[in-house]
């Protein structure tokens, strides 16, 4: 439940990091609220995708799902 709650709300941003040459794939969802995601094409490398999981990726997720505590880019 958690997790299809999860790719809902990459659904609704994906389209935003898409726009800028990047992408964006759910890995995991923990029962503790861990997300794990991969950021792809233009994002791999960007100097900004810090950023942008931390504040566009993270802040969605957290803001419509309080039960996670935290997004996390693995490779």
């Amino acid at each position: 439940m958690l997790k299809e709650k999860v790719e809902k709300v990459i659904r609704k941003i994906r389209p935003y990091i898409q726009r800028d040459g990047g992408d964006i794939q759910l890995v995991s969802v923990s029962e503790d609220g861990i997300v794990k995601v991969r950021l792809m094409g233009a994002c791999r490398g960007c100097p900004m995708a810090a950023i942008t999981l931390k504040n566009s990726v993270e802040a969605n997720i957290k803001k419509e799902i309080p039960e996670i505590k935290k997004v996390l880019s693995v490779s």
